[in-house]
């Protein structure tokens, strides 16, 4: 039965897209048959799509959504931007280094790939344009970086891989092999996604750095200026103040992220209203559209990803998978190798968030039989699923970065290929040690 089950779900998904079904309805509609042949009645297909949104946590999706809108309408991403522009000064390349920054510094606020692409694009390919870097490749280097937003929390994805693998306990052969494994939790994902953010941010603005030295794009200025700095930094307090107070009261336990998500929101409105007086009420009201746009989006695919998750877990077929890996290797570098290449390939086709509901229940088995920390894989998950915005077919930060820099996707596909190397790169350094992942959330105590 689970060969049949396993070809009604994977096989109709697959058809389902091929003919051009959004997602949600692929999922749906192989969950739906594979019902149908179980004899199972359908009404339960929608109880369980219905509770799937019962999480407290997942909450904090559509809070940090609105306040990453918030954010960019109150002018916090501008300034982050000042910010990271007057560090970079003579550096080869500056400005595409800027750019790597201030992705790192709006994805600390916003969660969200495309809408990092979005903030920071709007201003910094316009300026690389300006000052003679090729407008094709200066959207590339700010649709690769936007992915940097989904691995530096707080993070969407990484609320939504903490939510499908909670509820996936660890196989009693794995705790009789391994012992307990660590917890795992939204917090302490947010804690690890530190690290290797710096690291994937590190592969780009080397990738940049020889691009650039060869094409002869210089740096915005001859020398560092202290005073362009202060300035910079004086006019961007209040935008670097909300990074540390969103992570630092999670990670000081003050407030769980759904709760730091709100406080994001109530931050960005008395920036925007009180201290930049930049927020009109037209654009608070943009923000709410956007934000009911995109969580609406997000929540039909969970429901959808939900079941079908379910009934892979019901039907044993993870565990099947986790068995014929297993019996061609048991080598923790080969089986990462491989996992690698599949998320990459899933990651060019299928969004991100529907991509993790479908992997976790078949993959986090198998790293719990091998003995991997879940926290570990979930950073490792979401940093591969994070280099799918950049590539082709689907990419969504290449189309952003199209329609915000006037080229094509197809001149910007052609330049962004040195970073996706260098980001795959960046994974398998995460994927075979361990602890870039899990050494700082140990240090604060996870």
């Amino acid at each position: 039965m689970e060969g049949y089950l396993t070809l009604i779900l994977f096989g109709g998904f697959l058809v389902m897209l091929i003919l051009g079904a959004p997602i949600t309805v692929s999922l749906a509609g192989a969950s739906m048959a594979a019902y149908l042949v179980l004899d199972k009645n359908p009404i339960a297909l929608v109880q369980i799509a219905f509770t799937s949104v019962g999480n407290f946590p997942l909450m904090a999706l559509p809070a940090f959504v609105l306040a990453g809108a918030l954010m960019e309408a109150a002018g916090i991403s501008k300034r982050l931007v000042d910010i990271a522009e007057s560090l970079a000064g003579p550096v080869t390349g500056g400005l595409g280094a800027a750019t790597v920054v201030a992705c790192l510094f709006f994805g600390a606020i916003s969660g969200s790939g495309p809408a990092t692409t979005a903030a920071v694009g709007m201003l910094m390919v316009p300026a690389m344009v300006k000052r003679d870097y090729e407008r094709s490749y200066a959207s590339a280097v700010t649709a690769a970086s936007g992915g940097l937003g989904i691995i530096i929390p707080p993070s969407i994805p990484l609320v939504i891989f903490g939510i499908s693998a909670m509820g996936l306990m660890p196989p009693p052969e794995a705790i009789s092999q391994h012992g307990q494994f660590a917890s795992l939790s939204i917090p302490k994902l947010f804690v690890a996604g530190v690290i290797p953010g710096l690291i994937m941010a590190s592969t780009l603005m080397a990738t940049n750095y020889m691009i650039a030295k060869k094409r002869g794009y210089k740096g915005l200025t001859e020398n560092w200026s202290t005073g362009d700095i202060r300035v910079a930094l004086r006019r961007g307090v209040w935008s670097l103040l909300a990074p540390f107070l969103i992570l630092g009261g999670i990670y000081s336990g003050l407030f769980t992220p759904t709760e730091s998500a709100i406080v994001a929101i109530f931050y960005s409105l008395f920036i925007g209203l009180f201290v930049h007086r930049e927020l009109v009420f037209k654009n608070i009201i943009n923000s709410l559209t956007t934000t009911t746009w995109i969580t609406g989006r997000v929540l039909l695919i969970l429901f959808a990803a939900t079941v079908f998750g379910r009934l892979l877990i019901e039907q044993k077929i993870p565990v099947v998978v986790a068995d014929s890996l297993l019996s061609l290797t048991d080598n923790m570098y080969m089986v990462w190798a491989l996992t690698i290449m599949l998320l990459l390939f899933i990651g060019m086709f299928m969004e991100t968030l529907a991509a993790i509901m479908i992997i976790v229940p078949v993959l986090l088995p198998i790293m719990y039989m091998l003995g991997a920390d879940p926290t570990h894989v979930g950073i490792v998950v979401v940093c591969t699923l994070s280099i799918g915005f950049a590539t082709p077919p689907l990419g969504e930060n290449i189309f952003v970065a199209s329609g915000i820099g006037g080229s094509t996707v197809e001149q910007i596909t052609a330049r962004i290929h040195p970073f996706v190397m260098a980001s795959v790169v960046g994974v398998f350094l995460i994927a075979f040690f361990p602890q870039l992942s899990l050494w700082l959330p140990s240090l604060v105590g996870y």
